[in-house]
């Protein structure tokens, strides 16, 4: 590569810009992972769900707007009721359609408290297996 074009490299690899297309300079999208010691984040992470949703109450979501959806503490506080004996595994089918086939913005259960309209449907980023994995390790989650 000849001089000035690593010069530019380098400047926009510093900028953040790496994988520019065209001239209007987008950023390459990076993904978010954290420094999970718990597979499951990582899953989460992997499958897109910290776009929208985080580990820990209480956290701004991207660009410090109101969060997108519930933090997942406050998923396991809301349902916390459910979320024992016989009806458990109820919970767990129904949350795991919602994720996979989305929701119905009219019938939300976090109207005001969120940014974000309805889940939408995550079939082609995660699968029913993990989903139910991963919602009941949300359900085990400690509550805010």
């Amino acid at each position: 590569m000849p001089c000035a074009k690593r010069s530019w490299a380098v400047v926009l690899s510093a900028l953040g810009l790496t994988g520019c297309s065209g001239l209007g300079l987008a950023p390459s999208p990076q993904p978010v992972e954290p420094a999970p010691t718990d597979d499951m984040a990582l899953l989460a992470s992997r499958s897109g769900c910290l776009a929208c949703h985080a580990l820990a109450a209480g956290k701004p979501g991207p660009n410090a707007l109101p969060p997108i959806g519930p933090s997942w503490p406050e998923v396991a506080l809301r349902y916390r009721e459910e979320a024992v004996g016989e009806r458990r595994q109820e919970l767990i089918d129904r949350l795991t359609r919602a994720v996979q086939d989305g929701t119905n913005p009219y019938a939300s259960r976090w109207n005001g408290q969120i940014s974000g309209l309805a889940m939408p449907p995550n079939a082609v980023a995660i699968s029913p297996k993990d989903t139910r994995r991963l919602i009941d390790w949300i359900l085990r989650s400690p509550h805010p």
